[in-house]
């Protein structure tokens, strides 16, 4: 049964759909949709779909992804029929490399070599999957974490040198979920198993009742270090 959509939440998807609108009008095809399969994203999916169709929509796939993840990017596939999704995955070398020097699962030894994962399997992909664009879109929330509680809807992403859109800035967790079920969006099956932020699964755990969203992300660290790279701390910041 779909659930209801409150007024401010209606008033919310009218503004999303007007953000993506404008960038589909003003970067053309030089804008991109980094999609993680999250509960946010999978809502952008939805939205893009059917207000931004022309954007096109990308997924790192970091060789080390759930099970269920890869099975909701097939769902993804199929009910969203004229969506320009692509599929990035690391440089098989890279990975071979860091592996031999550092073995399979040394993210656990050292923030420093968590990072240097990341780095291999997601920030060299997405730098290939943003080469040539002006803009992306993210599906970041400032009531996620420590780490994202001052993001813009706009802000210039210096490090990738284009600007970074984020339209479900100021969503909160009910309403993205009251619009999974008003919309019957296909969502993360782990979701329902108490995983609100997935990632890779040996980086991914469920939480517990009153914990962080963002707490079952590298647990084993700092929660104001909780991120890997993707989403730099301190970007410029634009209305």
């Amino acid at each position: 049964m779909s659930e209801q959509i409150s007024a401010e939440l209606q008033a919310k998807i009218e503004h999303v759909a007007g953000l993506l609108s404008k960038a589909q009008n003003e970067y053309g095809d030089a804008v991109v949709f980094a999609n993680s399969l999250g509960a946010e994203d999978v809502v952008l999916t939805d939205l893009i779909s059917k207000h931004a169709p022309g954007i096109g929509v990308f997924v790192l796939d970091t060789g080390r992804l759930p099970e269920e993840t890869l099975k909701l990017l097939g769902q993804v596939r199929t009910h969203y029929q004229g969506l320009k999704l692509k599929v990035y995955y690391p440089e098989a070398a890279d990975v071979e490399a860091f592996v031999a020097e550092n073995g399979i699962n040394a993210f656990y030894e050292s923030q420093e070599l968590r990072k240097g994962c990341c780095f291999v399997r997601k920030i060299k992909p997405l730098k290939r999957a943003l080469a040539g664009n002006k803009a992306w879109i993210t599906g970041l929330r400032r009531e996620q974490s420590v780490t994202r509680d001052e993001i813009a809807f706009s802000e210039w992403d210096d490090g990738n040198g284009l600007q970074k859109l984020n339209p479900l800035a100021d969503w909160t967790e009910k309403e993205i979920w009251a619009y999974i079920r008003a919309n019957e969006v296909p969502y993360n099956e782990l979701h329902d198993r108490h995983y609100p932020s997935i990632g890779c699964a040996p980086c991914t755990r469920a939480i517990s009742v009153g914990e962080d969203v963002r707490s079952g992300r590298w647990w084993w660290e700092n929660p104001e270090n909780r991120e890997c790279g993707l989403h730099p701390a301190t970007p410029l910041k634009f209305k």
